[in-house]
Parts: structure tokens; C-alpha cells; sequence
């Protein structure tokens, strides 16, 4: 099967939208590729450690919450 990534990483933020806290972490449950890219395409912070959570950059915030809204929001 030819997988998009690009739709994989668009899912998968918007789903750190549902698990933030303190305004701009999000719990790192998603897949090490997946996060890699992330942090490549500068919406999360280095994902890299320890923390049990990734920080989303600005850009990464605001999209995380208009991707949510797009793919699960009720019309």
C-alpha cells in the first residue's frame, strides 16, 4: 500500500490537539517517524528525550487546532 505521510503527520497533530496542557504540550504517544517529521517541518520542538510530552511550536499550535476542527469537528 503507497501511504501519504503528509496525511499521517496532518492526523496525528491534530490529535495532539486533544491531549495538550499547559497551552502548548502535548503527550508524545505518536509514532517516533511521525514526530521526526514533525519536528522537521518545525510544528513541534525536538521530540528527542525523555519528557513524556512534545512542545508545539507556535505554527504547530495553531495548526494542530485548525486541523482537529477540520477532520473531527461536527459541521
Amino acid at each position: 500500500m503507497d501511504i501519504d505521510e503528509n496525511k499521517i503527520d496532518e492526523a496525528a497533530l491534530a490529535l495532539m490537539y486533544l491531549t495538550l496542557h499547559d497551552h502548548f504540550r502535548a503527550w508524545k504517544q505518536i509514532d517516533w517517524e511521525v514526530t521526526k517529521r514533525l519536528h522537521e517541518k518545525g510544528l513541534i520542538c525536538d521530540p528527542v528525550g525523555k519528557a513524556k510530552s512534545v512542545v508545539l511550536t507556535d505554527e504547530g499550535l495553531k495548526k494542530s487546532e485548525e486541523l482537529f476542527n477540520k477532520l473531527f469537528a461536527k459541521s
